[in-house]
């Protein structure tokens, strides 16, 4: 099969009927033409679909026209997350209208995630990244400002003054609504199916569960990891719910998670919300079409996306840290998996 040959600028000065130089100045808007000749060297690059190229662009100190994210999580799980999709809609709603692309990337793990950035700002392929699932002391904030790479982050608090600025939510505040909830229907016995803990708002949620449960002289309360994945999730509730003193509630970190729990409930004979009650930290269709239909924190995640992108965008144009933006105002939903605790 024959590989179609790239559009060149000596194309395009030919078919203009001008020469090279002159399609130089008018694709990079320099003076030397007149605005007759830019106008059909314009036309003429669509006409050809004419790409510029990368390397030439990053000599001349041209944008990229692009910006980066990557996803490092198990690929299993980003088909059933919600959240992911309703990120990346935003995402792109922030670059409507603005002609900058976006390069998407599944890592396989945080080295890969590294590499990635590395690469593309090297290779002049992206102006900025958005990052997600920021860690205590995170190597990939490092790294980005050593290279001095345009950076937002989708985080649980507003970054120290000159760093990569972040959209946040209060995940320990989100917590603390969630708990004080159950403490009202008299839940002595919350247990947390938690996501990864070197996450920072997995570990914000952890540390403020136990410092409610200390507070409140909760008993039994913990914290069980897992990947994300509805199967760790499944076996976190299995031996959640088969305990001597079982909880009488349990939080999961997101739907994928609520789902299989309240599944797993079910196979047991253990009555939602009668026996058990279940909240999911994430909202999603999918949590309002099983039944019961489960309690959640409800967030706008689209419009999270959106300011994230809004920022990034602004803070590619200028040399130093932007301030933090509080992100979207969380609210708890409550539906029928919740209800007091059994005597």
């Amino acid at each position: 099969m024959a590989i179609q040959r790239r559009t060149t600028i000596a194309d395009i000065a030919a078919k203009a009927g001008v020469s090279i130089s002159a399609v130089s100045f008018a694709l990079n808007d320099r003076p030397g033409v007149s605005d007759a000749t830019r106008a059909r060297v314009r036309a003429v690059a669509r006409e050809l679909d004419w790409q510029p190229h990368t390397a030439a662009r990053a000599l001349g100190g041209a944008k990229a026209g692009s910006i980066g994210f990557v996803l490092n999580r198990p690929a299993r799980t980003l088909g059933t997350e919600s959240f992911f999709g309703d990120l990346i809609s935003g995402i792109q709603l922030g670059l409507a209208g603005s002609h900058v692309g976006m390069n998407l990337l599944v890592a396989r793990d945080a080295d890969e995630e590294l590499q990635t950035y590395r690469d593309w700002w090297n290779g002049h392929r992206v102006d900025g990244v958005i990052v997600i699932d920021p860690r205590h002391d995170d190597a990939r904030l490092r790294l980005l400002d050593e290279l001095g790479m345009p950076t937002v982050v989708v985080g649980s608090h507003p970054a120290p003054a000159g760093a990569a600025p972040t959209v946040w939510i209060d995940d320990s505040d989100a917590t603390e609504k969630v708990l004080r909830y159950l403490h009202a229907l008299g839940h002595r016995r919350i247990a947390h199916v938690a996501g990864r803990p070197e996450y920072e708002h997995t570990a914000m949620r952890i540390d403020r569960l136990r410092e409610f449960a200390a507070a409140h002289d909760l008993d039994d309360t913990v914290s069980i990891p897992t990947d994300y994945a509805a199967d760790t999730g499944a076996a976190a509730t299995r031996e959640l719910l088969s305990r001597r003193s079982r909880p009488t509630a349990i939080v999961f970190d997101n739907d994928v998670l609520a789902v299989a729990g309240l599944g797993v409930a079910s196979e047991m004979g253990v009555a939602v919300p009668a026996d058990v009650s279940i909240v999911s930290f994430d909202d999603s269709a999918m949590v309002r079409l099983v039944r019961p239909a489960i309690t959640s924190l409800t967030r706008d995640t689209v419009e999270l996306g959106q300011r994230a992108a809004t920022l990034l965008r602004r803070q590619i144009d200028v040399d130093h840290a932007l301030p933090s933006e509080p992100g979207p105002v969380l609210t708890l939903s409550v539906r029928e998996s919740t209800g007091r605790a059994p005597s």
